[in-house]
């Protein structure tokens, strides 16, 4: 157990330092003075511009600008938007809590609707299994700003049952977050489901049914534990798909959050923050991989045998 978390701390320190390398990287191989890069469109006083050239070392050989920076983000300075007049850091805290909002109930409502898809649908009739996988192709073919155009359209601009921008509470959320969790939910019920059928077929399931156990009970107890095993190995790329929907959907619902923070960011060519929001994603995907790498060990006891 031991090596493995060493392991595990280890490939995530990697990845870490992997998305600073890249930042600073992406700075130095951007066109023009990296000072110019860094103030944007933005205009300053002299000294503002010497003291953004001391903060990053600009006048200094090029290693010792790498490790200004990489010590700058270890003490957790993302550096300063000089567009925004404000700390990186601040202007990403401010609208990370909308976006973690929006992905937590999206990851949520997938994966409670795929498993009861998954559970319902396996090895049953012929016309409900082609019923879910037609379901499921459409689901996960539709781009997820096309999907939200049409929710938005439908239940906000024809029936009125949501805000069409904004709004507070589950009803400014419930859009935004159908929108997201579709094409996840559509993938992993696909995965769930061709699983269950092959884990139907094992020796113990034949055993836990002659000992009279109910249909729904052999699949809730016995089967669904260990199809679970591979939907939650694909989590991990999950939240990376989802944090790439927030740009379309946060833009198309008016949602404040990290999407609309990094288009303007892009659109305005605010790097800084740009670079923040690169680092900040890399490490939720540590964060939610290493919480995944313990939700194996809740799963599959074999698993806290082993270990």
């Amino acid at each position: 157990m031991t090596r493995r978390v060493l392991t595990r701390l280890g490939t995530s320190l990697l990845v870490l330092w992997g998305a600073v390398t890249v930042s600073f990287t992406a700075l130095h191989l951007t066109p023009g003075n990296v000072a110019d890069v860094l103030i944007g469109s933005s205009i300053v006083t002299p000294e503002v511009r010497a003291q953004i050239i001391a903060d990053y070392g600009l006048d200094r050989p090029l290693p010792v600008q790498y490790a200004t920076y990489l010590g700058r983000v270890l003490r957790g300075d993302l550096g300063q938007s000089y567009q925004l007049h404000e700390s990186v850091a601040s202007a990403i805290g401010a609208q990370l809590g909308a976006s973690v909002q929006l992905t937590a109930s999206a990851l949520v409502f997938a994966v409670v609707v795929s498993t009861t898809l998954a559970v319902l649908t396996a090895r049953r009739a012929r016309w409900i299994r082609g019923l879910s996988s037609g379901l499921e192709l459409v689901g996960v073919s539709i781009p997820t700003f096309w999907t939200a155009i049409l929710l938005l359209t439908v239940f906000s601009f024809q029936l009125g049952w949501f805000p069409a921008a904004g709004g507070d509470g589950f009803s400014g959320l419930f859009l935004p977050m159908i929108a997201v969790a579709i094409p996840i939910t559509t993938m992993l019920t696909q995965m769930m489901r061709e699983n269950l059928e092959l884990i139907l077929d094992e020796p113990f399931v034949l055993t836990a049914r002659s000992r009279g156990m109910s249909d729904l009970g052999v699949r809730l107890k016995h089967a669904l534990r260990h199809a679970l095993v591979p939907a939650i190995t694909l989590l991990g790329w999950v939240v990376g798909l989802l944090l790439g929907g927030m740009v379309a959907v946060e833009q198309i619902f008016s949602r404040q959050g990290i999407g609309q923070l990094t288009l303007a960011a892009v659109t305005g060519k605010d790097l800084p923050v740009v670079m923040g929001v690169v680092l900040i994603t890399a490490v939720l995907y540590v964060v939610v991989n290493i919480l995944i790498d313990l939700l194996y060990l809740v799963v599959d006891p074999r698993l806290r045998g082993a270990a």
